[in-house]
């Protein structure tokens, strides 16, 4: 049957507002999820002061989330098989929302690790699910997902940072309190957002690539895996204790807030500015400048004045997190296209693994050594990523001029 001019106008618009909604309910749930985890990072030496907490102790807390957060990456994905994406990532959604106002009526350390483990069982839908809907969209557009990866770290901001000015006019109950109520508000729209099923004309199998075999792609896989492990565990062993070392330092809740947000914008910049980067140096030198620079910075971090501190924030956060961005984007690169959502998932459980089992090991080294010595190791562990890259760079050129370094 001949398709008419308004049938394929039709079909278009059927697209964009696929498309648009894809888009929009990926980066809403990367907002409150991300924003969620990372008040974890303000909360954390509040916590400490207010219930006596060790160091390693403190990093079990952030360690209970991060667990759950990455061990439900690959069962939060078999469910949305099942039962559809809209409503595993809505219900997950609602589920660490509700974690976050709870957090308001919790006296004790038991409660508050049983409601990270229910806040780190809701997030775990996030990433795999809101990753492969803007994939499945989109395509491997690096615009599309960079979109997807910014609005992450606009959540980073927005959410700590509100929470940062109510605890400054209130305090910290307050502030998980409006922003839990504030979170299920907007979780329950996901359930009308996302879209229900993909139409848009890239997935006609004639027009896909095709994959590369697995056992050419598991090589280049595991390395890129190899190197989100470290880094991720890099990144969060410092934003659990970097905190604690300002606090150390003489900074308010306030004023580590502050600190926080200017990590968190300068992650932001960093999605982007690494990106750009990456198309001049390529993706395999833009790696090894990000992590030098990142271990350099939080060692400089550990001598200096609060002033001095705040001004190298800003730059840290880029460093910090530009890593991330070449690798997500380098996720679906490496993956077919109906494996999307499983290697997304499995990429998130192995990084947010180890981001999970970093601040406890970290933590015991503070108690034992003084939380600067845990610091200068945060710093070293950027540095084993190094022959990761490198191997990265020589298995992507093996397999052509395209995928070179």
């Amino acid at each position: 049957m001949i398709q008419t001019p308004s049938g394929t106008a039709d079909a278009r618009i059927q697209e964009k507002q696929h498309r648009f909604r894809a888009l929009g309910s990926a980066c809403l749930a990367h907002i409150l999820h991300d924003g969620y985890t990372d008040l974890l990072y303000l909360l954390l030496p509040i916590w400490q002061r207010e219930f006596g907490l060790s160091f390693a102790l403190t990093g079990v807390m952030k360690t209970v989330f991060s667990g759950a957060l990455s061990l439900f990456q690959v069962p939060a994905a078999k469910l949305a098989e099942r039962f559809g994406e809209a409503a595993v990532l809505g219900l997950g959604t609602l589920l660490i929302a509700s974690a976050a106002l709870c957090y308001s009526a919790a006296w004790s350390p038991a409660l508050l690790l049983a409601l990270l483990l229910m806040g780190g069982i809701g997030a775990a839908a996030q990433h795999p699910l809101s990753s492969s809907i803007v994939a499945n969209a989109f395509g491997n557009s690096r615009l599309a997902l960079g979109t997807y990866n910014f609005a992450g770290d606009a959540g980073k901001v927005l959410l700590p940072s509100a929470a940062a000015l109510m605890i400054w006019l209130s305090d910290w109950r307050t502030a998980t309190s409006v922003l839990g109520l504030l979170g299920i508000a907007f979780g329950a729209g996901l359930f009308w957002l996302i879209p229900s099923a993909p139409v848009p004309s890239h997935a006609d199998p004639a027009k896909l690539p095709v994959p590369a075999k697995k056992d050419a792609l598991k090589p280049g896989f595991a390395s890129l895996t190899a190197i989100g492990i470290f880094d991720n565990a890099t990144r969060t062993g410092f934003l659990t204790f970097m905190p604690l070392l300002l606090s150390q330092k003489g900074a308010s809740p306030a004023l580590i807030g502050s600190a926080l947000s200017l990590i968190f914008i300068g992650g932001a910049a960093g999605k982007f500015g690494c990106g750009a980067l990456a198309g001049r140096l390529g993706i395999i030198r833009t790696v090894i400048v990000t992590e030098v620079l990142t271990a350099c910075l939080i060692a400089i971090l550990l001598v200096s004045p609060l002033v001095l501190i705040f001004i190298l924030l800003l730059p840290l956060g880029i460093a910090l997190n530009g890593t991330s961005s070449v690798l997500y984007g380098s996720v679906a690169e490496l993956a077919p296209q109906s494996r999307q959502a499983d290697a997304f998932a499995q990429f998130y459980t192995a990084t947010l693994g180890a981001g999970a089992i970093a601040p406890p090991l970290f933590g015991v080294i503070g108690d034992a050594a003084g939380l600067a010595i845990s610091l200068v190791c945060v710093a070293s562990l950027a540095l084993v990523t190094l022959p990761f890259a490198v191997t990265l760079g020589y298995l992507r050129s093996q397999s052509g001029p395209a995928a070179g370094p």
